[in-house]
C-alpha cells in the first residue's frame, strides 16, 4: 500500500474498460473532472452505482515513460497489477499512441517494459517484462518470527498453512495444495491477505500443479477480494513452483477461472507475462455523476 501523503492526483471523466481474462480494469487520464479519493475511487469502481471495475489505472503522462498510478475499488493505492498494466496497453494500442515495438511504462517506481504483439481489436496480444522477482519473507514485509519451523502461517481459525511469500512488483503468498479448490481460497484468503504478520497485506494464491509446464491457482486480491484472473498472481505461482522445484524454469501456463495466461520464468527469477486483453467500453462520466464524487 501506498503512503497518502503524497496526494491524490485529480482526474479526468473519460474512461476505457477492458478485462484480462474477467479480470476488468478502468483506464483513465489525468484531467480536472474529479479528484481520486478512496470515497471516489470506490464509487467508481461499484459495479452498480459506477462504471464498475477491479481497479483503476490513471495515466499521468504522455511518455515513454508512461507514468501510472493504481487503485483498487476499496480505494486503495496500490504498486502494480499484471492485466491492469495489460490493459492500459490495450488502451495506448487503440489510440496508435503505441505499436508493435516495446515501450516502457513507470508505476510504482518501478519501470516495465511492454509490448502488444498484435492489435485486432477487440483482442490484444500483450506481454510484460515484470523485472526479477524476490522470494522470501523480507521480499513481502512478512515478519519472519510469525513462521513456524515448517514455513508454515497460523490463522486467526488456528490452522496452520504453508506459504511461498513471492515479490512480483507486489506482495504475494502462494499456498500449494493437492487440490486447489474455491472451498480453500475463501477458507485461507481473506485471513491471509489481511494477516498481521505482513505489514503491508497481500495477494493469496491457492496452487496446484497440473502438469510439467502448468499450475492450477484461485485468487484472492488484496484489496479486491476473489478475482477470476490476476496477471501479477500468475507471475507469482510460477516463481513460487520453480523456487520450490516443483517445476522448471521456463514458460509455464497459469490455468485461472478466466483462462490461460503464459508466464516464462528465468532462472535468474526474471519474469515476463503474457496473454489476451479484451477491450469492453469507453465513456465518460456524467456531470451529475462527477457532482457526486465532488461531494463524496
Amino acid at each position: 500500500m501506498f503512503d497518502e501523503t503524497q496526494g491524490r492526483p485529480r482526474v479526468g471523466a473519460a474512461f476505457y474498460k477492458a478485462h484480462g481474462l474477467g479480470n476488468d480494469y478502468l483506464v483513465f487520464e489525468e484531467g480536472d473532472a474529479w479528484r481520486a479519493s478512496p470515497e471516489a475511487v470506490t464509487r467508481v469502481c461499484d459495479r452498480w452505482r459506477g462504471p464498475g471495475g477491479d481497479g483503476i489505472v490513471l495515466l499521468l503522462s504522455g511518455g515513454p515513460p508512461f507514468r501510472l498510478r493504481m487503485f483498487n475499488p476499496d480505494g486503495s493505492e496500490f504498486e502494480r497489477s499484471g492485466n491492469g498494466l495489460r490493459i492500459l496497453a490495450s488502451y495506448l494500442a487503440r489510440r496508435a499512441r503505441v505499436g508493435t515495438q516495446p515501450f516502457t511504462v513507470e508505476v510504482g517506481g518501478d519501470q516495465v517494459r511492454m509490448t502488444v504483439h498484435s492489435s485486432t481489436p477487440p483482442l490484444y496480444d500483450v506481454s510484460a517484462d515484470m523485472g526479477a522477482a524476490q522470494v522470501g519473507p523480507d521480499a513481502v514485509a512478512l515478519d519472519p518470527a510469525a513462521l513456524d519451523a515448517a514455513g508454515r502461517l497460523e490463522l486467526e481459525s488456528g490452522e496452520r498453512v504453508g506459504i511461498v511469500p513471492v515479490r512480483v512488483g507486489n506482495p504475494h503468498v502462494v499456498v500449494f495444495t493437492d487440490d486447489a479448490t474455491e472451498e480453500r481460497l475463501l477458507r485461507w484468503g481473506p485471513s491471509l491477505a489481511t494477516h498481521p504478520a505482513l505489514a503491508r497485506g497481500s495477494n493469496v494464491q491457492v496452487a496446484s500443479v497440473v502438469g510439467p509446464r502448468a499450475c492450477k491457482a484461485l485468487i484472492w486480491e488484496r484489496g479486491v477480494g476473489h478475482t477470476s484472473a490476476s496477471g501479477t498472481s500468475s507471475c507469482a505461482v510460477a516463481v513460487a513452483a520453480v523456487t520450490e522445484g516443483l517445476l522448471e524454469p521456463g514458460e509455464i501456463i497459469i490455468h485461472l477461472e478466466g483462462g490461460d495466461l503464459g508466464v516464462t520464468v528465468a532462472p535468474g527469477l526474471d519474469v515476463v507475462l503474457r496473454g489476451p486483453v479484451e477491450e469492453v467500453c469507453e465513456g465518460v462520466l456524467t456531470e451529475g455523476f462527477l457532482t457526486t464524487l465532488r461531494l463524496g
